[in-house]
């Protein structure tokens, strides 16, 4: 009796943490991803049309109040603002992780919600800030970007995503195991996988979340190459945490308060020393002035 006493706690933890891993067992999507019409050839064109949404977790919390957004076809748009101003949401919205409460997410003029969704993101490449890497070699990580695809196909993109020189110096080269989300690599090593993943795929649409803000400034320069071939000629959406990134983007959009505050190139924004680009420029000029001081 004493011993099983003892064991209460535990078991009343056991059918807890059962109940939780039930619980989530038991969630249905409530996006469809294998219905609607396929879409075999994209253009490019990405528009988000008078967007209302909220999280369904924070149903008080309005993310976009009337948001609307359009990315021409071979165009780079970079989405800059503040923490928490909804940049990575319109990333989510437009591989439709979610759909808004109200508006439209659309692909050359048609509406995401009318089309197979797998067909969809077929056409899509995304890189983010901490990439997913699988615990298996390199090669395997590189080939999810397209099934089938040959061993020199898989080697130009590690070439293009300036990854093959330190894969190649690797004892097992491609055959090196990355180790649980790839804890066995560097961040650039990782990132140069992902981007070399995406290159391999070659979508229309690329879709870039923070994917250099994690990396010193070796990496980062090395991993930007990266993605200027990457995003060279196609519809790319960047959101961006360091400006220095983001200058030459055909179109630069400042996200504030579930809107877009203003619009331009980097030359037009930057004149308006009372906008947010400009105070968002100056903020990170001051932050990486006091970091040299500190060094």
């Amino acid at each position: 009796m004493g011993e099983t006493l003892a064991l209460a706690p535990d078991m009343l933890k056991g059918n807890q943490m059962a109940a939780s891993v039930f619980e989530v067992m038991d969630r249905r999507t409530a996006i469809i991803g294998d219905v609607g019409e396929e879409l075999d050839t994209v253009e490019g064109t990405v528009e988000l049309k008078n967007i209302h949404f909220r999280y369904p977790s924070r149903p008080d919390v309005i993310i976009f109040n009337d948001f609307n957004m359009k990315v021409p076809s071979g165009k780079t748009l970079a989405l800059v603002g503040h923490s928490g101003s909804g940049k990575s949401s319109v990333i989510s919205l437009i591989l439709r992780f979610y759909d808004p409460t109200s508006g439209r997410v659309m692909i050359d003029g048609k509406d995401i919600r009318n089309l197979n969704l797998k067909s969809v993101r077929k056409h899509m490449g995304f890189v983010q800030q901490e990439p997913v890497l699988f615990a298996t070699s390199i090669y395997d990580n590189i080939l999810y970007g397209k099934e089938g695809a040959s061993d020199s196909e898989v080697v130009e993109a590690a070439k293009l995503a300036n990854a093959h020189n330190f894969i190649s110096g690797l004892p097992e080269g491609y055959s090196t195991k990355v180790g649980e989300r790839g804890a066995q690599l560097s961040g650039g090593q990782r990132q140069r996988i992902a981007i070399a993943r995406a290159i391999l795929k070659n979508p229309a649409i690329l879709l870039l979340d923070e994917a250099t803000s994690a990396l010193d400034v070796e990496s980062e320069h090395v991993v930007q190459q990266a993605l200027d071939k990457l995003m060279h000629n196609r519809t790319t959406i960047v959101v961006a945490h360091r400006l220095s990134t983001i200058r030459n983007a055909y179109q630069i959009s400042v996200v504030q308060d579930g809107k877009i505050a203003e619009q331009g190139t980097h030359s037009t924004l930057i004149q308006n020393k009372s906008g947010a680009y400009y105070k968002l420029v100056s903020l990170q000029q001051q932050h990486l002035h006091l970091h040299e001081q500190q060094n």
